[in-house]
């Protein structure tokens, strides 16, 4: 993790449509919770939360629609 880091930035991309079937944003795949907090959290929060996003872009859409990123 990158705790000591600078502050990183936000993930957002302006695609903002929340997934009704993952509850995640379809720009940054980020939680509404996440998106919320962001401002709040932590450098080593807002780096948490951004490494988790990877392994979000990989897992399979419950849909058909390819995610945006």
């Amino acid at each position: 993790m990158k705790s000591g880091s600078a502050e990183p930035a936000s993930p957002c991309v302006d695609v903002c449509r929340v997934d009704p079937g993952t509850g995640l944003c379809e720009g940054c795949l980020r939680t509404l919770e996440e998106i919320a907090r962001w401002r709040e959290l932590d450098n080593a929060e807002k780096w948490a939360v951004l490494a988790q996003l990877g392994a979000r872009r990989v897992a399979p859409a419950n849909d058909s629609q390819a995610r945006k990123c």
